[in-house]
This record gives C-alpha cells, structure tokens and sequence, in this order.
C-alpha cells in the first residue's frame, strides 16, 4: 500500500461509515478535508474538523503507519506544528507535539470498504505488461473516458505550451524564431529532433531570414550547420554547397560547435536529414511570414496547403550527395504533415492564444479532431484494450495518459482508474 491510496481515501471519504472515531474513541466530524498538498510539507492544508466537542483548524498529516512520523523527522520540523490530524492506516505508536500533548490520530483500516482495497490491490498487482489497469481498461464508463480524454489533451497542450513560454523569453518573443525551432525539431522526428533544433539554435533567426530568398542558399545554411558538407565528395551539387557554405560562414560568423549531427542509421530514405533540411529550406523559402499565417488559420486544408511542399529539384534523384537513385518527387506526406500540425502548430496556437490573453480551445478541439490518430505503439496498445483513438486528439490524450499517469503510477489521479476503484 502507497500513501497516496489513504490521500485517496481521506480526500473523497471513502469510509464504510460516516462515524469516525480517533484510536482514543472520540468522535470525529469532517467539515472540510483541507486543499491536497502534492509539495513538501503536511499533506493537507486548511482542514476543518471537530473532535468531541472542539472544533479544529488546521493540516491534515497522513502516513501508512504512525511511526512513520518520527521515521520522517516530522517532530524537528516547523511546517508540521499546525497538524491537528494524524490519518494513518495502523496506528503502532502515539505521536506528540513539541509541548507534549498528544496530536490525534484517525486509525482508517476499519474505516476503508472492503471492495475498494481489493480494487487498489488488484490495480497495482505486479502482472501488469502494459498498464495497470489493462486488464478492466473495458469495465469503463465511455462518457467517463471521453470527458477526460478532452481534459488529457488540453493538460498535455498546457505542458507543451509552458515549455514553449520558457523558450519564447529566451527568444525575447520573437513567435517567428520559436516557430523555426520548433519545426526544425518536429522535422528531424524522433531520431534527429534533438540534433535538428541545435542547428536552429546554432544560427539566429535574423540569418534565416536573410537568406530565405534563395531555397538554394537557404538549404546551403542548413545543410552546412548540420555538418554534412564537412566531409569531401566528388559530386558538383556538393562542391557548390560546400563553397556557398564556406561564404555564408565567414560572412555571419557561424559556429556549429554545438550541434548535434544528424543521423541517419535506421532511417527510411525519406526521412533522411539531408531530405528533411532540404523540405524545411523550400518551406521558409516559399512562406514568408509563416508565424502570421499558422497563428490565425482556422481552417485544416489551409494549414495542410501551406506544408505541400517538395525538397530542391537535385534531391528528386539523389538520397544523399553522389549517390543517385530512382527519380520521384519528394513531396512531405500527408501523414507528415499531420504530425506537424499536432505536435507544432496546434501547440504553437494555444501558447500564442494565452500570451495575447484570448482562449479558443474549441477550434483547437476541432482541428485535433479533423486530422487522423497517430500510429504507434503506445496507441496501438490502447487501442487493442478499447478502440478509443480516432483522432489526433484522442491520439494525444492517450499520449499524455501513458506518460504522465500510467508510467508515473498515478492511477489515483485518473479518471479511469477512480472510476475501477469505485466499482
């Protein structure tokens, strides 16, 4: 048993009887548990409770046994002598304050049903491959699952938006320089998202800028920050870049000192660095302004037009430098696309939303909506249990889901699984 079951307990007074009495038989009355403390000091702040006939203010402390107060050095600490309830499972110890008095002490296994323990017990068994509750996932209430697989989305925009709001200050909010990184990033994927934005972090944005006019030049600077044109390769398209690039170099003072260099082991031709960089040139080459345009767009066919775009006309035969392949046109995909809209446009919208004071979640909502589930195998997982992801939006709420409360065990902090506790 964890601490945070008996919180759980306490907090929704889950008690197989509303008269409660302390381990010295006084009755107790429960007027306000108190506001739920995630942070150091008593677990809860502000309860409000009579013993007998004396009404009390103060914080609720709660542990699996009373000892565990003196085994965490409580009695040294300040934060803790405004508790005027100990909530414990088993009671093995009286507990004092510092001028001697006993602090009362709710002892709760009497008092937890006998389903809701068996509940909690069989959630964190140990046979679990994929989440603890995957083998009841179907046993949930699907009005239950939706609403708060909406409030998943919007807690996983929150969190994305607060990183985005901590690189905008470094950026002195320049939205166009933040939008540049975080395309770079979702452009290199999972393999190179890391090396991608430490190119663009590599140059200031006032240098895309300058160069933006020419695809060529442009894709010159990326290439060349990336470290591909370090090398010496006897093809002409190379030799020209590399020469470009050594201009560029000495004309804007650039450093790739920190970048990371791309890979490309693992990956399918298509998402090779050299296409990806060469795609991500034509795209600020032919949108300028790109921050203005994605901010305010409604529509997902306008923002899907704006990312049909292809890599320089020497990439529609060539993978990598000096090597030739089969000719086609290297267009991003459709599912390409899409996973740039949820994973930098749609954040990008809700973080600007906020900075300007405006929220509009809905039309968020429905372009998460109108754009496919992302395939992999978190989501498939899922998927196999209840067939809930049809969208991007579901997509990331599972996302969100998996990482930040099945991963992290905070099964009592789901929706889901206080609802298979409940049952």
């Amino acid at each position: 048993m964890k601490e945070d079951f008996l919180h759980y307990v306490w907090k929704f007074q889950k008690f197989t009887t509303p008269t409660l009495l302390t381990v010295d038989e006084k009755p107790i009355q429960i007027f306000k548990t108190g506001q739920h403390n995630y942070l150091a000091g008593p677990d809860f702040f502000d309860g409000r409770i009579s013993i007998g006939n004396q009404k009390w203010a103060g914080n609720i402390e709660i542990h699996i046994n009373s000892s565990d107060w003196y085994a965490h050095s409580h009695e040294k600490d300040i934060a803790y002598d405004n508790v005027i309830l100990h909530v414990v499972f088993n009671h093995d110890v009286e507990i004092y304050r510092k001028d001697h008095t006993i602090i009362p002490t709710l002892e709760l296994k009497n008092y937890i049903p006998s389903e809701i323990l068996q509940n909690y017990n069989a959630l964190f068994s140990k046979n679990k491959k994929f989440i603890n509750c995957e083998q009841r996932f179907t046993e949930v209430d699907s009005l239950i699952v939706e609403n708060w697989v909406e409030r998943l989305f919007i807690e996983r925009l929150e969190l994305k938006s607060g990183l985005l709001q901590s690189r905008l200050a470094v950026l002195q909010n320049h939205w166009e320089a933040l939008l540049f990184e975080m395309l770079c990033k979702n452009f290199g994927s999972k393999v190179n998202g890391a090396s991608f934005l430490s190119i663009a972090q590599s140059v200031t944005f006032h240098v895309i800028q300058k160069c933006r006019h020419s695809p060529l030049m442009l894709e010159t600077l990326l290439l060349g920050q990336s470290g591909l044109l370090d090398s010496d390769i006897n093809d002409s398209y190379f030799k020209a870049q590399k020469k470009e690039y050594a201009f560029l170099k000495q004309k804007f003072q650039l450093d790739i000192s920190s970048v990371i260099k791309p890979q490309f082991f693992r990956l399918r031709p298509p998402n090779f660095p050299t296409i990806r960089l060469s795609q991500l040139a034509s795209l600020y080459s032919s949108t300028p302004q790109l921050f203005s345009k994605v901010s305010t767009i409604k529509s997902i066919e306008e923002l899907i037009s704006i990312f049909k775009i292809s890599a320089l006309p020497y990439w529609e035969s060539h993978y990598n430098y000096g090597v030739a392949s089969k000719k086609s046109s290297r267009k991003l995909t459709p599912n390409f696309i899409h996973l740039l809209i949820i994973n930098t446009i749609i954040p990008l919208q809700f973080a600007f939303q906020k900075f300007i004071g405006i929220e509009d979640s809905e039309r968020l909502f429905e372009l998460a909506q109108q754009l496919p589930s992302e395939k992999n195998s978190i989501i498939e997982k899922f998927n196999k249990l209840k067939p809930i992801a049809k969208t991007a939006l579901e997509s990331q709420a599972l996302l969100q889901l998996k990482t930040s409360y099945c991963d992290k065990l905070r099964c009592l902090e789901c929706a889901i699984g206080n609802q298979l506790l409940k049952h």
